[in-house]
């Protein structure tokens, strides 16, 4: 069984996180990268299959040099394979594009994303790419078991779990549920040698086309100063909440 896991580069959550070029950029000075937590649970799950059923591993991201660290971490805690597109994610569908391009040319039977990156929350890279490769596709799945041809999914849905079965080819997108935190890999010192020499090769793009553009990034407003009332002045309080927090 060949499988992909696809690998966003993104800014660690306890990153300060501030924007240039009159706010449309984001700047990447003194941000620390990760792999992308969705990601991550589905890296740990191609693992597992690799460990138990002896599955070839490939790794993959759209971006510059400057992801290969992230890639190489992802070497480091077990697959066989990395992959660079060498192009900048500008986009969902730039990005789905550039990857079914080298899906179609591999032959994978099971590819893993994460139903959304952290950074940009755009969730929609899992289901373009299914389409595209005319596959397959479960989102917001929380356990896999692959027997023979036939997958076993569980996702999540609203107000419960949904099981489904499908055959191979299968996109999925992942989160926590695949692997629980406890179980996340973490590179040790024999893995982060291998990694060295295992092979990162670096594809040029196919130059999709974007759909969509970033106008301008804007922080949440900051939180307003708390009003303290004395508990024995209700009619305060209930003033507070009807007229200016409009709650009641």
């Amino acid at each position: 069984m060949k499988i992909l896991v696809c690998i966003s580069h993104v800014p660690d959550t306890t990153s300060k996180i501030n924007f240039v070029e009159e706010d449309t950029k984001f700047d990447t000075n003194g941000v620390q990268f990760v792999i992308n937590p969705n990601d991550e649970f589905g890296l740990t799950r191609a693992m597992w299959f690799k460990e138990k059923q002896g599955a070839q591993v490939d790794v993959i991201n759209v971006g510059g040099p400057e992801t290969e660290p992230t890639l190489r971490k992802a070497l480091a805690i077990g697959a066989d394979t990395a992959i660079r597109i060498n192009t900048t994610p500008l986009d969902g569908f730039q990005v789905a594009k550039e990857l079914a391009k080298v899906a179609e040319t591999e032959k994978y039977d099971l590819i893993i994303c994460g139903r959304e990156s952290l950074d940009y929350n755009g969730g929609m890279v899992p289901g373009m790419l299914a389409q595209l490769l005319n596959v397959n596709f479960v989102n917001t799945c929380i356990n896999i078991e692959i027997e023979d041809n036939l997958a076993t999914a569980t996702r999540e849905i609203d107000g419960g779990k949904e099981q489904l079965k499908a055959s191979l080819p299968l996109v999925i997108g992942g989160q926590k549920g695949l692997v629980e935190e406890k179980d996340l890999k973490i590179p040790n010192m024999r893995g982060i040698m291998q990694a060295r020499k295992k092979p990162l090769n670096v594809v040029e793009p196919i130059s999709a086309e974007t759909t969509s553009t970033i106008t301008k990034f804007e922080k949440p407003a900051p939180k307003g100063a708390v009003k303290l009332i004395d508990p024995d002045n209700l009619d305060e309080l209930i003033n507070l909440l009807h007229n200016e927090a409009k709650v009641i």
